[in-house]
Order: C-alpha cells, then sequence, then structure tokens
C-alpha cells in the first residue's frame, strides 16, 4: 500500500449556526456545495476538505487542558501568524500559543475540536 495524499478529515459539531460562524467567518475557509442528506457542512482547504458533521453527543476528548497542542487537533498552515491571532481576538475565541516557542497557535471551535494555526 501506498498513501498518496490526505483527502478530508471529519469532525463531529453540535450545532451548524456556531460551527459555520467559527469556520467560515473566524477562520474564513471556503465553503463547498454537498449533495447528502446527513446535515454537515464541507470546506475545502487547498487540495483538502474538512467535513464537519452534526452528531447528538459529543464526547469531549480533551487529555491535557494546559497545553492544548498535546490533544487531538487538526494543523493549517497560515500566511501570517498575528493576522490569524488578531483575527481570533476580535471574535473572542480563546488561544494559546504553542508552548514549543515556534510560530503557531492552538484554537478550539465552539464544540471544543482543536484548530492548530502555524506559520
Amino acid at each position: 500500500m501506498q498513501i498518496t495524499k490526505s483527502l478530508h478529515s471529519a469532525l463531529l459539531i453540535s450545532n451548524l449556526e456556531k460551527s459555520q460562524h467559527f469556520y467560515s467567518t473566524v477562520l474564513k475557509l471556503p465553503k463547498i456545495e454537498r449533495d447528502l442528506k446527513f446535515p454537515g457542512i464541507w470546506y475545502q482547504v487547498g487540495d483538502f476538505q474538512l467535513h464537519l458533521l452534526l452528531a447528538k453527543t459529543i464526547i469531549p476528548d480533551a487529555v491535557d487542558n494546559a497545553k492544548w497542542g498535546r490533544n487531538r487537533h487538526l494543523a493549517f498552515s497560515v500566511a501570517n501568524l498575528e493576522a490569524a491571532k488578531q483575527q481570533l481576538i476580535a471574535h473572542n475565541c480563546q488561544f494559546q500559543m504553542s508552548a514549543s516557542g515556534r510560530a503557531a497557535l492552538f484554537t478550539q471551535d465552539p464544540d471544543g475540536n482543536i484548530i492548530e494555526l502555524s506559520e
């Protein structure tokens, strides 16, 4: 077997409107059309897709609340980390700078899914 690229990741969400605000307005990801009968939202990030799936129950799985980067997370590259940080501040989103000292931060979506933004 030879895996050649990542196609998509799926995250569970509990509220379509709150999640759409976070991913569309705060993170500014481009939403794409989907022709499926179950509720969710799809986003395109380069050649990669992020699928948000509406779930009745979300089970928090953070194991380290002090350092968000030591939990399961998705990582996205950003052109300007300071601009990303200011965007999060403008939308009252909590974040943590990477404990490693590199140009990265971690934030959470409305359901606690952790997102890394790295320059």
